[in-house]
Parts: C-alpha cells; sequence; structure tokens
C-alpha cells in the first residue's frame, strides 16, 4: 500500500482521481457495498476494491466486512483535514489581497 509522510498527501493523491471521487460522491449519499460502488462506474469490482482500499488508507472511507458483504461508509475526517489545510491557504491569500487593496489605495489617495 502507499506510503505518505503526511497524512494529507495521501487525501490529495486520492482526491486526484476522478474515480475516486465518483466513489466519495457516491459514499456521501450512503453506505454501499462494493458491488453497489462498482455498478455506476463501469470498472471492475477488482478495480473498485483497490480505489476503495486506497481511500480507505488515507482515512476517507470505512469499510466492513458483514457476512460476505464488505460495506463501505465515508469518513469525513479526512476531508475535514484536507477542508482545514484549504481553508487556511484561502486565509492567508484573502489577507494578503487585502493588504494590496489597502496598499493600492492608499497609493491612490497619494497621487
Amino acid at each position: 500500500m502507499l506510503n505518505y509522510s503526511d497524512p494529507l498527501d495521501g487525501v490529495f493523491k486520492a482526491l486526484g482521481d476522478g474515480a475516486r471521487r465518483k466513489i466519495l460522491e457516491q459514499l456521501s449519499r450512503g453506505e454501499a457495498t462494493l458491488s453497489a460502488i462498482a455498478e455506476p462506474l463501469e470498472i471492475s469490482l477488482s478495480a473498485v476494491h483497490q480505489h476503495v482500499a486506497l481511500l480507505e488508507a488515507v482515512g476517507l472511507v470505512a469499510c466492513e466486512k458483514r457476512g460476505r458483504e464488505r460495506f463501505c461508509r465515508l469518513d469525513a475526517r479526512g476531508l475535514d483535514r484536507a477542508d482545514a489545510w484549504i481553508r487556511g491557504r484561502r486565509r492567508l491569500w484573502e489577507n494578503r489581497l487585502a493588504a494590496l487593496d489597502g496598499y493600492l489605495a492608499r497609493e491612490k489617495r497619494g497621487r
């Protein structure tokens, strides 16, 4: 399995694949079996299993075996970490742009 030094690296790597984003979108509507996940994706059950294994490894999905079926659900904590990182970058740039706006306004008044 993939090994990332920073858990956030794994989350963004996982989100970088369209099939994995579709799986997360599906699981955001509720728990599903691997076969139910595979159905709308038009990829093999084996490929879905690999995608889900990666999503589980980076903390975006939690799976549980019940009888012969493997049930998966979204684990929002991984998305929360990514969201917190993105919000931090957004605040940083909003502050920088506000400072630039203030600087430009002062320059304009000074002319």
